[in-house]
C-alpha cells in the first residue's frame, strides 16, 4: 500500500483497521482487550477508528503481544562507522535548522 498517496486521516483509519485485524486474529473482544489494558472500551474503539493516542496504541500493542513491530514501524537508525569517527563519540543532539552558515555572506559585493 502506498502511505503517501493516502491523506493522514486515511493513514489513521488504516492504522486503526491493522489494530482492529490484529485484535480479532488473535480473538480478543474489544471489551477483554480494554479491561487488559486498564482503558475504556470508547478509547479503544477510538483507537481502531483511528483517533487514538499514541500511549494507547503502546498499550494495546503490548497486550497483543506486538510491541515487536514499532521496530519495523520506524526501525532504529544505525550510524556507520565512518560517520561515528568524524562525530568522535558525541551524540547528535539537535538539528542544525538556521543555525548553518549562509555562505552568500562571505562574498565580497563587487
Amino acid at each position: 500500500m502506498d502511505l503517501y498517496s493516502l491523506s493522514d486521516r486515511g493513514i489513521q483509519a488504516e492504522l486503526g483497521a491493522r489494530i482492529r485485524a490484529l485484535r480479532l486474529r488473535k480473538n480478543v473482544t474489544q471489551i477483554a482487550l480494554a479491561e487488559a489494558t486498564t482503558l475504556s472500551l470508547n478509547v479503544i474503539k477510538s483507537l481502531e477508528s483511528g483517533r487514538g493516542k499514541l500511549s494507547t496504541l503502546i498499550a494495546v500493542l503490548r497486550e497483543l503481544g506486538a510491541l515487536e513491530q514499532l521496530n519495523s514501524f520506524i526501525p532504529e537508525l544505525s550510524i556507520s562507522p565512518l560517520q561515528l569517527a568524524r562525530m568522535q563519540g558525541r551524540h547528535r543532539e539537535r538539528a542544525s535548522g538556521k543555525r548553518l552558515k549562509d555562505k552568500s555572506k562571505d562574498r565580497p559585493e563587487w
